[in-house]
């Protein structure tokens, strides 16, 4: 296997920490996205949609969505699962996973593609250029703050967004809370059971 990554982005992030908590490590090749290594020819012979993180994997299929490599991953390490274990958990994490990733990071790039000069012509993911449309960059703020607020509420005292157990849904909402700080977005100091929620999940990873 061979992983192409740019571990501070977003969704390459989550993938870092999947990593990280499960202890794998696997041969990497750094694409430096702010030089737009991903758009140049080399990578795009990897991955044509110009996007990150990418796994080549031992049969020479190329996985290029974040919950895909993840699935993949756990099936072939499946120490520390962090997909849940059991039917309802590892539909539980889905669920979540998808839920922040549609409703807070869609948020988030909304504001960062539509405001930031580095994405002119690039206002989505991928090669095709794409203009930006400067209004989504309020509607995004909307979604992102509205969003962490109705998850804060549906968390209640559950330790994590699951229940009892620390899943690779609670490390997509950590980085989409702590990457806001990239469009100056922050979780909302009355989001308190987020707020205790992310000190868990801190003392779990560090």
């Amino acid at each position: 296997m061979h992983l192409y990554n740019f571990s501070s982005a977003p969704n390459p992030r989550r993938l870092t920490l999947f990593l990280s908590h499960k202890n794998i490590d696997l041969p990497t090749t750094e694409i430096n996205m702010r030089e737009g290594e991903h758009l140049g020819e080399t990578f795009l012979a990897v991955n044509p949609h110009g996007t990150l993180p990418a796994l080549v994997t031992d049969e020479g299929v190329t996985l290029t969505e974040v919950i895909g490599i993840c699935a993949y991953l756990e099936a072939m390490f499946p120490d520390r699962p962090l997909l849940g274990e059991g039917a309802l958990e590892h539909a539980l994490v889905l669920s979540w996973d998808h839920r922040v990733f549609v409703s807070v990071l869609e948020a988030f790039a909304e504001i960062l593609r539509n405001r930031s000069p580095a994405f002119a012509h690039r206002a989505l993911p991928g090669p095709v250029e794409v203009e930006q449309i400067p209004e989504l960059v309020d509607r995004g703020r909307r979604r992102y703050r509205a969003s962490l607020k109705l998850i804060d509420e549906e968390m209640g005292t559950r330790p994590f967004l699951c229940g009892d157990r620390f899943t690779f849904a609670d490390i997509s909402l950590l980085v989409a809370i702590e990457t806001g700080s990239w469009v100056k977005e922050s979780l909302p100091e009355d989001c308190t059971s987020l707020q205790a929620w992310m000190q868990r999940c801190h003392d779990i990873l560090d």
